[in-house]
C-alpha cells in the first residue's frame, strides 16, 4: 500500500513537471524560446542560465540556482518534489551567454500556405474555412511542376479539383499574387503565450493564444 502510494506520488510529479512550460530570454532579455521545465532545471543546475524571480510588485531578480533553490514557494507558483524538499519551478530563465535571436522560417504545407495567403484562394479571392483549403500546383506535378513556395498557391478545394491538371491560364483563371517564400522572421514573433503565464506578457508580442 505505501509502495503504491509512493508510485501514485512520483507519477503526480512527473506529470506536473511537464505540465508546464518555461520561457527562454537570451542575455539580452529577449524572448527565444519555449522549453520543458526539466529542460529549465538542466540549464540552471548547469549553470547557463539564471531563474526570473518576479514579484508582485513586478520586480525582476535573476537568480542562480544555489539561490533558486532556496526561494519561498508562492500560492501561485508551482513546484515539483525533491530528495531535499519542494522546489519552485520557474516560469522564465535568462541564458548568460547566448546574445542572438533565432530566425524562424516555416516550414512548406498547407497550414503554412494558409498562413502566407491569408486564407484566401489565390484565384476566387474568397475567404476560406481551412476545411476548405486545399495546395493548388500552379504548373501541374504531372506536367513537372514542383511543390514548392513559388508553385504552391492556397486553393478552394473545388476549384482545384476543376482546374486538374491544366495551368491557371488554361483553366480560365488568373493569380491574384506572385507566390514567393516567407521572409524568416524572428523567434520571438512567433511565440505565443498559450498558457496564460502571467509573467510573460511583459516579454512576448503574442499576449495570448
Amino acid at each position: 500500500m505505501k509502495q503504491q502510494h509512493k508510485s501514485q506520488t512520483q507519477a503526480k510529479t512527473r506529470s506536473r513537471i511537464y505540465d508546464h512550460c518555461v520561457l527562454v530570454l537570451n542575455r539580452n532579455w529577449q524572448a527565444i524560446s519555449v522549453i520543458s521545465p526539466a529542460d529549465a532545471f538542466a540549464h540552471l543546475v548547469s549553470g547557463t542560465a539564471d531563474g526570473l524571480e518576479i514579484d508582485q510588485e513586478s520586480n525582476m531578480n535573476p537568480t542562480p540556482w544555489d539561490q533558486w533553490t532556496s526561494l519561498h514557494i508562492r500560492e501561485q507558483d508551482h513546484s515539483i518534489g525533491t530528495a531535499r524538499g519542494s522546489l519552485r519551478i520557474p516560469t522564465i530563465i535568462i541564458l548568460k551567454s547566448f546574445n542572438k535571436v533565432p530566425l524562424f522560417r516555416p516550414k512548406f504545407g498547407l497550414k503554412a500556405l494558409w498562413l502566407r495567403d491569408g486564407g484566401v484562394c489565390q484565384y476566387s479571392g474568397r475567404k476560406l474555412n481551412f476545411s476548405e483549403a486545399s495546395i493548388d500546383h500552379i504548373m501541374p506535378q504531372s506536367r513537372g511542376g514542383e511543390t514548392s513556395w513559388e508553385n504552391c498557391v492556397l486553393c478552394e478545394r473545388f476549384l482545384n479539383s476543376k482546374k486538374g491538371a491544366k495551368t491557371p491560364a488554361e483553366a480560365g483563371l488568373k493569380l491574384r499574387t506572385t507566390p514567393r517564400e516567407p521572409k524568416a522572421i524572428p523567434v520571438t514573433l512567433t511565440l505565443k503565450n498559450t498558457r496564460g503565464i502571467k509573467e510573460w506578457q511583459f516579454f512576448l508580442v503574442n499576449k495570448a493564444a
